[in-house]
């Protein structure tokens, strides 16, 4: 309770309350409930969760034969600002656009300012709190109330003025424990704000890179097409000679509807890719993105992918990074719950001036009190226990959620390279089949030129050549797409 008078302490009553706060204030113990620190039965802490990626593993102890085309990335961090390896000026313009003007990043950003606004909020309630109120007022008290029947006192004007300051000790920490929750709560809202980030430089760069893959394909599926309609003409010439039937007639027709009918689907995909990338720098879709529809060569990393190793990934994945700064605030929250078992002081001055407007400031008129406030609502030990048993729950739920975020970065990962390593080689297999038909087109063309083929045959290899061109446009894209998997996957290359 606050110790309140009207007069004057002596010298003695004063030392002996100032000795009572002095110890109070002194006795600040451990704060209750567990201090963090990353579990040893984490995922996390396991030494295979920080070794080498499995891939990376088996390229590096291929022979130097074979090494060039064994080993698509390299063990080396990953440096800050990934997409510019590409070295595309086009998609450094658009990653930086919609950096600034995505609306999934202000979101983040706004939940960031929110979440450290309560940060801030905590951390008031270890500071002294001041009060200060009053104000004037006219009339009169009750005569009943001065013990004086049928007496009405005059109206006169009166004031009340009284200044406060308390401040709370932490015995038991349960606001140091309040203050670590909220602290690793902004922590887990930056790596929010990073996560988002990573995600939107990866989707505006896998968006594209899908326009500029969709281009190329377009312009394959249009030679074909092409290609095809000349083959139906010979078919025509041949047929009106007598030199073919209908049915090769019909056939070339055929395969000539089909060859359009690829044609659509890509201008849709493509077109698609183009509002998905003027969202994602902030625009209407309708928005004119010139600069980017007529693009034919999807982007591509020169040289090895620098990738770096599980125990980088960890320290990079902003989604690890928030999940194991919410297992920090769960931790947290125990103590907070504990501390409610026991009592709460709070050290309290107080001064005020209250009477009638003529004595304002006279010395009757002064009071004043010091002292500590103790407070202890005895527990309802079930519901206190409950409360404990609740944060502790929460502290296992957040600990599964962070292993899982670590299994899942690893498995994304080591399936990102698995991928990319597997459509190189894909990619190389018709590459070289597209060379030969290269080499063959070449050849039929001579010979017709020299009248030893017809010129069906000369057109087949052509078209041979086109369907080659088609299915390495199309592992071009899908590499294009793996690639950008790869960097997601790693945590986008962003500093912690």
């Amino acid at each position: 309770m606050f110790l309140r008078s009207q007069h004057p302490l002596n010298s003695l009553a004063r030392l002996s309350v100032l000795g009572a706060a002095a110890l109070l204030a002194a006795c600040s113990t451990t704060p209750v409930g567990p201090n963090y620190s990353l579990p040893a039965e984490a995922v996390a802490s396991q030494t295979a969760a920080g070794a080498p990626f499995g891939g990376v593993a088996a390229s590096a102890g291929s022979d130097a034969a074979d090494a060039a085309s064994a080993r698509p990335y390299t063990p080396l961090a990953l440096p800050a600002h990934w997409w510019r390896l590409y070295s595309d000026t086009t998609l450094d313009t658009l990653v930086q656009q919609a950096l600034a003007h995505n609306t999934d990043l202000r979101q983040a950003v706004a939940n960031l300012e929110r979440v450290q606004a309560i940060e801030a909020e905590v951390a008031g309630a270890a500071k002294p709190t001041i009060g200060i109120g009053g104000g004037p007022s006219f009339g009169h008290v009750s005569g009943l109330s001065v013990l004086k029947p049928g007496y009405e006192p005059p109206d006169a004007f009166h004031y009340s003025v009284a200044g406060s300051v308390s401040y709370t000790v932490d015995l038991f920490g349960q606001i140091r424990r309040a203050s670590e929750a909220a602290a690793a709560g902004s922590e887990a809202a930056a790596a929010a704000l990073d996560l988002a980030r990573v995600s939107v430089a990866a989707g505006t760069t896998r968006a594209y890179a899908e326009v500029c893959s969709s281009g190329l394909r377009l312009q394959s599926a249009r030679k074909s097409v092409d290609l095809q309609r000349e083959a139906v003409d010979v078919s025509q010439r041949l047929q009106q000679a007598g030199r073919a039937g209908t049915i090769d007639l019909a056939r070339a027709k055929s395969q000539l509807q089909q060859l359009l009918a690829a044609v659509p689907p890509l201008q849709a995909q493509r077109q698609s890719a183009v509002y998905r990338l003027a969202t994602l720098t902030g625009q209407l879709p309708q928005a004119d993105m010139a600069a980017v529809t007529g693009c034919t060569t999807p982007p591509q990393v020169a040289g090895a992918l620098p990738v770096g190793d599980g125990a980088a990934l960890l320290r990079r994945r902003p989604d690890i990074r928030q999940a194991e700064r919410e297992l920090a605030a769960a931790t947290a929250r125990i103590g907070v719950a504990m501390a409610d078992r026991y009592p709460k002081v709070t050290f309290g001055l107080s001064a005020g001036s209250a009477g009638l407007g003529s004595g304002f400031g006279a010395r009757d008129t002064l009071s004043w009190s010091l002292g500590p406030l103790i407070s202890w609502t005895l527990p309802n030990t079930g519901a206190v226990d409950a409360r404990v048993a609740q944060s502790e729950a929460g502290t296992r739920l957040a600990l599964a959620k962070f292993d899982g975020t670590v299994l899942t970065a690893l498995r994304e990962t080591e399936s990102a390279l698995s991928a990319y390593a597997h459509e190189l080689d894909r990619r190389a297999a018709l590459q070289s089949s597209r060379d030969e038909a290269e080499v063959v087109t070449a050849q039929s063309r001579r010979l017709y030129e020299g009248g030893k083929v017809g010129y069906v045959d000369a057109l087949d290899a052509e078209r041979s050549l086109a369907t080659s061109e088609a299915a390495l446009a199309a592992s071009d894209a899908q590499l294009a797409d793996d690639q950008v998997l790869l960097f997601l996957a790693l945590g986008g290359g962003w500093e912690p």
